[in-house]
């Protein structure tokens, strides 16, 4: 199993079994949606297969673009909706909550660091950079670089605190 898509399993599950696959693939639309995205990442077959799967898998509740890069330990919460431009940089152990979106209207997408948690109906607007270990909170519009170990909120989104950021990240996947 291709690392990215065994990190994104243990994001959802805490396992990285076979079964535990399954059954996530089977019962999840973003996870689907995410291994296909993964396979895409890939060369040879695997990247021929991810891409049957990206068109079968394609809904009009989660759209990644082939082009972003984002790292190991992507969770998307309730299935989505999720948006996320081809230019977006996104790094490990982010969870993305339904209605979120990332993307630009003149230029390139968000940057968004290690350990972030966005919370439901945060839009994420042009080319910014969100630290490592921020929790976002919902409804935000994040317009502004936001620091690391941040907590924002509002619109347009502000630090509120430094306290406990990334509290929200559950099975964080540690790379070897």
């Amino acid at each position: 199993m291709n690392k990215y898509i065994k990190s994104d399993l243990f994001r959802y599950t805490g396992k990285t079994d076979f079964f535990s696959f399954l059954v996530t693939y089977l019962k999840d639309k973003a996870f689907r949606y995410q291994v296909a995205f993964r396979l895409c990442q890939t060369r040879g077959i695997s990247r021929i297969f991810g891409l049957g799967l990206y068109v079968i898998s394609s809904n009009q509740y989660t759209k990644i673009g082939l082009n972003a890069k984002i790292g190991y330990g992507l969770y998307i919460g309730h299935n989505g909706p999720v948006i996320i431009s081809s230019d977006a940089t996104i790094g490990n152990n982010v969870n993305l909550s339904q209605f979120t979106t990332i993307g630009a209207n003149n230029g390139r997408a968000a940057t968004i660091g290690d350990n972030v948690y966005i919370g439901p109906g945060v839009s994420v607007v042009e080319n910014v950079t969100i630290g490592d270990n921020v929790t976002i909170g919902a409804g935000s519009v994040v317009t502004k670089n936001i620091p690391e170990n941040a907590t924002a909120v509002g619109n347009y989104c502000k630090v509120i605190n430094y306290n406990n950021p990334g509290r929200y990240i559950k099975n964080k996947w540690t790379i070897e």
